[in-house]
């Protein structure tokens, strides 16, 4: 089992999830609109305060921030292990982007070939319904 794991069974942690980050994400949110509508920035700054979470949880020592910017999908390592963090702020999940490209044949060759690298820690907002924090792993 993931060390991760140990965010989902902490129920001091999943209450403060539960109260803070909704009003993080809104701030997020906030802070990244342009005339009325969010800008694509607004994953990295979900990412920042998932990551801030993480190193809130398990200390800096255990969390590594320093990933390159050509790494496709780990967006923070936890114990030496790769994770990728998804969010979505909607009421239904329609769907989360694991790849960002404008081609055509790119974009086929990655369905075709996709295979999870590392665990996906996905975050869904539900505004003023539920939502949740889920850690995926790769195998699934």
């Amino acid at each position: 089992m993931s060390k991760i794991n140990k965010l989902f069974q902490d129920l001091s942690i999943v209450e403060k999830i539960q109260e803070k980050l909704p009003t993080l994400f809104q701030l997020a949110e906030i802070d990244n609109q342009r005339d009325g509508k969010l800008g694509m920035e607004i994953g990295s700054a979900r990412e920042r305060i998932i990551i801030a979470l993480l190193i809130y949880q398990f200390g800096e020592d255990n969390i590594t921030t320093n990933i390159p910017i050509t790494e496709n999908e780990t967006d923070v390592i936890v114990f030496k292990e790769p994770i990728s963090i998804k969010t979505v702020t909607n009421k239904k999940i329609v769907g989360v982007k694991l790849i960002w490209t404008v081609d055509a044949q790119k974009a086929l060759e990655f369905i075709n070939t996709y295979k999870a690298e590392c665990d996906m820690l996905f975050v869904h907002i539900n505004w003023n319904g539920n939502g949740g924090m889920y850690l995926i792993p790769k195998e699934v």
